[in-house]
This record gives structure tokens, C-alpha cells and sequence, in this order.
């Protein structure tokens, strides 16, 4: 069941780059660098995430990346997804689950918790991304 959304932030994709295929189709490193909260802290997010396009057409991405709080806090997050490609360009709508850690003890509460997210990237490279608790 889905829970509280505990996280929305927008940014932009930073770089790309092709990858050498290990047999399976392309495959792109993204970054990108966000901002805006997390269990209502304001956060700069920065992450890097490696997508293969399958053979149906639909890539499958595998990244990390952190979420920094303006207090200094760090957590750090592993993920991975499901990327449908939209349009042209960067554009992609991809859905997939997170899960962050930290020595925060004020946001304790993230190293045991499994997240889903939406992330939505346009044509230009623009990313919006939400996260929801999965209870």
C-alpha cells in the first residue's frame, strides 16, 4: 500500500553518455542535479542512474545518488526502474523503487523504509521525480 508522498524535487539532467553494450542493447549513464524536499526539508538531490534499452523497447535503469538537507545532512539512495520512452529526445517516464540511508538521526526514520517513485523527464532534459513511502 502506498503511503505519504515524502519527497518532490526538479532539476535538470547534467550529462550523458553512451555506453559500451554488454550484450543487451544501448546503454546511457544520465546525471542530473534537483532540488526541493524530503519529509519537509529542503534538499539539493544530485544521482546518476545507467538505463539498457530491452529488447521490447522499454529501458530498465539501475543508479544512485544523494539528497543533501541545507543543514548538512546526507542521505544517500540506491534505486532502480522502469523508463518508458516518450516522444523524442531525453524524454521518458520512469517508475521504480528507492532506498535511502543516513546517519541523520533526525531522519532516521529513511533507513527503514522502502520507496516508489515517478520520475518525469521532457524532451530538453528537465526531470520532475516524486517519492511515496510503500507501507
Amino acid at each position: 500500500m502506498l503511503g505519504e508522498m515524502i519527497s518532490q524535487a526538479q532539476g535538470q539532467i547534467t550529462s550523458m553518455r553512451v555506453l559500451p553494450s554488454e550484450g543487451s542493447g544501448l546503454c546511457i549513464e544520465s546525471s542530473f542535479q534537483a532540488t526541493g524536499s524530503l519529509l519537509g526539508k529542503d534538499v539539493t538531490e544530485v544521482g546518476t542512474y545507467v538505463a539498457s534499452l530491452t529488447p521490447a523497447g522499454v529501458f530498465h535503469g539501475e543508479g544512485q545518488g544523494m539528497f543533501t538537507t541545507r543543514d548538512g545532512e546526507i542521505i544517500t539512495w540506491t534505486g532502480q526502474g522502469v523508463g518508458k520512452p516518450k516522444g523524442s529526445g531525453q524524454a521518458a517516464s520512469w517508475r521504480g523503487a528507492l532506498y535511502l540511508q543516513t546517519q541523520a538521526q533526525r531522519l532516521a526514520q529513511l533507513n527503514s523504509m522502502a520507496l516508489v517513485f515517478e520520475y518525469e523527464v521532457d524532451e530538453s532534459g528537465k526531470v520532475q521525480g516524486k517519492l511515496w513511502e510503500w507501507k
